[in-house]
């Protein structure tokens, strides 16, 4: 058992400066992040437009990848990718990011924290976590 956190959990967080309270979702089990996760936070880092606001940013998001386990795209991971891709159909679009982080939970048997329910919520046989 596990929960993957999406990136849109960390970003409210870090813009609300408040530490998640996980106890309600603690039945999911441990929490973790994919892989483009990390990439998406470090990014925000690298994109700060001063030099206090890269120096919080560095700090928020080198203090979650010391405590949150990242959970490589691996073979395993890119093989249900590529299914769950090509089980959509063609006109339907989601975005290449959160397709990976879908995958990431899909392959682990984990669910999926977000804020962001509509669009994993379309990918089949993902859990879905509303965080509000």
């Amino acid at each position: 058992m596990g929960l993957i956190l999406d990136t849109d959990v960390l970003i409210r967080a870090e813009k609300q400066s408040a530490e998640i309270d996980f106890t309600r979702w603690a039945g999911h089990g441990e929490a973790y992040i994919s892989a483009i996760t990390c990439s998406e936070l470090l990014v925000g880092v690298h994109r700060a437009n001063t030099p206090a606001r890269h120096a919080r940013r560095s700090a928020y998001v080198e203090a979650l990848l010391a405590r949150l386990p990242v959970l490589a795209f691996e073979a395993t991971v890119a093989r249900t990718h590529a299914q769950l891709l090509g089980s959509l159909s063609r006109n339907f679009t989601l975005g290449a990011h959160d397709l990976i982080i879908g995958a990431t939970a899909l392959a682990h048997g984990f669910a999926l924290l977000t804020a962001n329910v509509a669009d994993f919520g379309r990918m089949p046989g993902l859990v879905v976590v509303a965080f509000e």
